[in-house]
């Protein structure tokens, strides 16, 4: 799967070197897209993304990474394959193994930070 068969916005840029302050308000605020992804900086082998979504993604999976999940504002839904959906309210996260083919849904604007290895692809692998 490739990024440009998905309209979303997704920039691996890491915006953020170290000792830089992460104004995440300001981003949220600047947003204009419906499904937005940034990454925000990067701390060792992993990196810090912003999303701002709302609507649905596509079902996908990561071989080889996990993928962690923090709600700041909105509900995110985490829809896992044969395991139905988790419901992410503000301040819940979760790790999504790798492997397991999943897909989040944002009924309204909801605002979610993401811990993951740097190299992961954000549309799953193929």
């Amino acid at each position: 799967m490739s990024e440009e068969n998905y309209s979303y916005a997704n920039y691996m840029n890491v915006l953020h070197d170290p000792l830089q302050l992460i104004d995440i308000p300001s981003l949220i605020e600047k947003c204009t897209d419906t499904w937005y992804n940034q990454t925000l900086c990067r701390v060792n082998d992993s990196v810090v993304r912003l999303a701002i979504v709302q609507g649905e993604y596509h079902w996908h999976k990561h071989d080889k990474e996990d993928e962690f999940f923090f709600t700041l504002t909105g509900k995110l839904l985490l829809d896992i394959e044969g395991d139905g959906t988790i419901e992410l309210n503000p301040h819940h996260g979760y790790v999504v193994p790798k492997g397991v083919v999943h897909k989040t849904r944002a009924l309204e604007k909801t605002v979610v930070i993401m811990i993951e290895l740097a190299g992961i692809i954000p549309t799953g692998d193929v």
